[in-house]
């Protein structure tokens, strides 16, 4: 087995909060797509799932690796994983909905101490007092930087909304970080490339049959769809191609942590690509959040 770069982790994980934040740009302007929010869910997958499939039986094959045995606890993390970030982005959604909704976005934020907290107790992998640091002063920093201006009402069920929402997707994380380890001795991106395919194809079934059966008229609409929805779908897999090969690298805490950093880059877009101001509170949230990834970096490296 060829030896890992001991920093590759990082520049992955850069990688996939790039992208998302490009499928997020891409969602913003596709607003007029007329889909629900299980059918722009859906696209994603039924889009991303073929893709995934053809890169891992192409890696598998280029590489001469046999494709692996896929045993009862891999379908189980990956089955896991992926019903814990279907329900994860519906509560995301819904707090759309509500009034005070910054509160319970600014909840979810709290995934990355639930994920240190889960990683340690599911898979037994603990985060030390340098990496706690890090992902602490990155949830200050993130916290600043989705707090509304003026005055916010604490609403109980939009805080509780968050909450879940951010521990549902700090739980698929490590499911998902599980399911890689489950496929051992493989390369790195092999277990990574073939987990995604795993759990985009019961995503695409999961996410099928529920709208068969919930959302007459949803399946149809997102075919007729696709060439509004396609590089949604593209942009999902590849970033997610990114989180799955940062999570057979290293801790799941560590990747989602560092990861925090999309929400930097999201801004960024905002005010660049959007022509939307930048407030001096979030800028002290960026300069927070970059010193977190430095810290974060430093922790994983040890």
């Amino acid at each position: 087995m060829t030896a890992v770069p001991a920093h590759l982790w990082v520049w992955v994980t850069l990688f996939a909060a790039i992208v998302q934040t490009l499928r997020f740009m891409l969602q913003k302007m596709l607003a007029g797509a007329q889909l629900s929010v299980g059918g722009a869910t859906f696209s994603r997958f039924l889009f991303g799932f073929p893709i995934a499939a053809l890169v891992a039986i192409g890696f598998l094959h280029e590489t001469g690796t046999a494709w692996p045995h896929l045993s009862a606890p891999f379908w189980g993390f990956v089955i896991a994983g992926g019903a814990c970030q279907v329900a994860a982005t519906f509560l995301t959604v819904a707090l759309f909905s509500m009034r005070n909704f910054a509160v319970g976005v600014a909840f979810t934020k709290t995934e990355t101490v639930q994920v240190a907290l889960f990683s340690a107790v599911i898979l037994g992998e603990w985060v030390g007092p340098l990496g706690w640091v890090g992902i602490l002063i990155g949830l200050i920093g993130v916290l600043l930087l989705t707090k509304q201006p003026g005055a916010v009402k604490l609403n109980a069920r939009a805080a509780i909304y968050g909450v879940v929402a951010g521990g549902l997707f700090g739980l698929s994380s490590i499911f998902y970080r599980g399911a890689t380890l489950e496929l051992a001795p493989l390369e790195f991106f092999a277990r990574a490339i073939v987990a995604l395919a795993c759990a985009t194809f019961a995503q695409t079934i999961g996410m099928g049959l529920y709208l068969r059966l919930r959302e007459a008229g949803e399946l149809s609409r997102v075919l007729r769809a696709w060439r509004r929805t396609i590089l949604v779908g593209i942009t999902g897999v590849l970033g997610s191609a990114g989180w799955f090969t940062a999570f057979s690298l290293q801790n799941a805490a560590f990747v989602r942590a560092l990861g925090q950093v999309e929400i930097v880059f999201t801004l960024l877009a905002s005010v660049l690509v959007f022509r939307e101001t930048l407030h001096r509170r979030e800028g002290l949230g960026i300069a927070l959040v970059v010193a977190s990834l430095i810290v974060i970096v430093l922790a994983g490296s040890r």
